[in-house]
Order: structure tokens, then C-alpha cells, then sequence
């Protein structure tokens, strides 16, 4: 498994992705449509705000429909072969807090049909030390009590529970677990 930085080179794999069903966005399904119109529009644009360190792209659309500030982020392809998922970090400079409308540092998805495979739990390791990088001293990781798949990602990786709340409302308002993995050492 490696993880890529998001190009040209690769999208026709990632639109394939999104043209089978698969959705990078596991609050917002509409999100596939969205980027296939977009990448449709200007892909070299499109791959360039996927890695967006500084925050550029401009607002991010939450589940109401509602729109906050880009936080920096960058995002990485999770690759095996092909195209199995993406996973991508966030965080505001100089803290490891985050507002109330994102749901932790980190965040991934694996396309259905290479789940299973480990691809997950090794791409969240392996994003470990661009976040210590940029200077965090931990992450937070928020799942669903109904994922059991995700939450064994995150203890695979050190993930501890550290508590269950319901989300913002903004973002369904769903009970969450969230669990913190230290940077450390």
C-alpha cells in the first residue's frame, strides 16, 4: 500500500471510483456527483485543492447544506494496484483543537469492493507522520458506534476512546466516538 499525493496521472482511476458508487465523503453521498462535475470542469484545479495546505479551496459544504471555513488539509490516495480510497488530514495552525463542525483530524474511506484488506488501517498509519509534521501533538478520529470496521482501524493505529457525544448538528447531530491517537515519541 502507498499513499499519493492526488494528480493528473491518476484521475481517471478516482473517477472510476466515484462513477461505481463509491463517495469520499461518508456524511454527503451527493459529494461523488459533485467532484465528477467538478474534475469535469478543470481537474487540474480539482487535484490541486485536494492537497491544500494553506486552505484555499475556499468554504467546505457540511451535511445541512450549510458552508464553514476550509481548515488547512492535505489529502492522500490510498493505493494498491489501483485506486482503493482516500485519506486526509486537517488541522488549524498551532493547536490541536478543532471547531465543533469537524469531526477530527483525520478521515478516510475505502472504495467497498477492497474493504476488507487491511488498506485502511495501514493508510491511517502511514499519515501519522505528516501529522506530527505539521505540527500536531496528537489526532482526533471520530467514527460511528455502528462501524465496528472503522473503530478497529483506529485502536490498530493506538486509537484510544476518549468519548461518545453527538455530533453537531450541522453534521447530523449522530452519536460519535472519538478517539485520540498521541504523536509521541
Amino acid at each position: 500500500m502507498r499513499l499519493l499525493r492526488p494528480s493528473i496521472e491518476h484521475i481517471p482511476a478516482y473517477v472510476s471510483a466515484l462513477r461505481k458508487g463509491w463517495s469520499p465523503d461518508n456524511l454527503r453521498s451527493e459529494a461523488a456527483q459533485e467532484q465528477i462535475e467538478s474534475i469535469e470542469m478543470d481537474a487540474a484545479s480539482f487535484v490541486s485543492n485536494l492537497d491544500d495546505p494553506t486552505a484555499k479551496a475556499g468554504p467546505v459544504t457540511l451535511p445541512d447544506g450549510s458552508k464553514v471555513p476550509r481548515l488547512p488539509s492535505i489529502r492522500r490516495w490510498i493505493w494498491e494496484g489501483e485506486f482503493c480510497g482516500h485519506i486526509g488530514l486537517r488541522w488549524r495552525p498551532g493547536t490541536e483543537e478543532l471547531p465543533p463542525t469537524c469531526s477530527g483530524h483525520i478521515g478516510y474511506a475505502v472504495v467497498p469492493w477492497r474493504q476488507g484488506e487491511g488498506l485502511a488501517s495501514a493508510a491511517l498509519v502511514a499519515i501519522l507522520p505528516e501529522a506530527k509534521a505539521v505540527g500536531l501533538k496528537y489526532v482526533e478520529i471520530t467514527t460511528s458506534p455502528d462501524n465496528p470496521a472503522s473503530v478497529r482501524v483506529i485502536q490498530k493505529a493506538g486509537g484510544t476512546l476518549i468519548r461518545t457525544y453527538n455530533a453537531d448538528k450541522a453534521l447530523g447531530g449522530y452519536e460519535t466516538l472519538e478517539f485520540k491517537i498521541s504523536l509521541a515519541a
